[in-house]
């Protein structure tokens, strides 16, 4: 993400299609965010958080296909653009979306609780790690798959998908696994790996990127998305299956879906 003195003030905003925006501060966006300047950004899970002069926040939450583009303005504009803040260092900064599941909110600092989801959601989980008790705990109040539990956001947030692919591929877990059904030796194994995996991605994922943070990497990704690829621990091919548009790829022979509890 480019860094507050890169943004300056915003001199300029168009929103291209309105369907993303929720402007809560007030009716106006396109008038009312020229002249705010970018004061810093922050972090909760997926969602962005843009702090904007005057008392103003831009809060994105991108889902599955949202994406902040920082290009020089005669960039050709994709059609899934829908929002381009044109910012007095002369460069734009555009939101994207492939397939339209994302949201921005234009607030102020007291409408926080206002967005949906932004407060109910665990501790991130770039932060510093839960405990073994603290996540265990945290884990036990939700009895499902393991992937639909950790995707959630309610034990930690910051894990999608593909993530969670490949956090349970390192954790030698069966996705679909029941988390009432897990061993102890599962949980302790989960745990690492939720924490584990996705700090081994951020070098890589910074260095991949670049000044296109557009655009996601996701080759570097041992499973997900790889479906029929050799398993790089034992060589098997990896199985894929698709649900509710969200792909899950797993190795049958190191993710066993039999647990048996210890």
């Amino acid at each position: 993400m480019p860094e507050a003195p890169d943004l300056a003030v915003i001199v300029e905003a168009r929103v291209a299609r309105p369907l993303v925006l929720r402007s809560l501060a007030t009716p106006d966006f396109e008038g009312d965010v020229v002249g705010k300047a970018f004061q810093g950004f922050s972090r909760r899970g997926k969602f962005l958080l843009a702090h904007l002069s005057g008392e103003r926040l831009l809060v994105i939450n991108t889902m599955l296909t949202g994406a902040l583009q920082h290009c020089d303005p005669t960039e050709r504009v994709a059609k899934r653009t829908f929002i381009l803040l044109t910012l007095s260092d002369g460069w734009q900064l555009r939101y994207l979306d492939e397939r339209k599941m994302g949201m921005v909110y234009y607030i102020t600092p007291d409408q926080l609780p206002q967005v949906p989801r932004l407060m109910e959601q665990g501790p991130d989980v770039l932060d510093e790690p839960l405990t073994f008790e603290e996540f265990s705990g945290r884990l036990r109040r939700y009895p499902g798959e393991i992937k639909g539990v950790m995707t959630r956001g309610k034990v930690v947030i910051g894990i999608g998908n593909a993530y969670t692919d490949e956090i349970c591929f390192g954790a030698g877990l069966f996705p679909f696994h029941k988390r009432s059904g897990l061993s102890p030796d599962g949980l302790r194994r989960l745990h690492e790996a939720v924490y584990r995996v996705p700090r081994e991605a951020l070098p890589i994922l910074r260095k991949r990127m670049g000044d296109s943070i557009h655009i996601k990497v996701r080759d570097s990704l041992k499973v997900h998305n790889k479906g029929g690829q050799p398993c790089l621990v034992c060589g098997h091919p990896l199985a894929e299956v698709t649900a509710n548009q969200r792909i899950t790829t797993y190795c049958r022979h190191c993710q066993p879906e039999m647990l048996v509890r210890n």
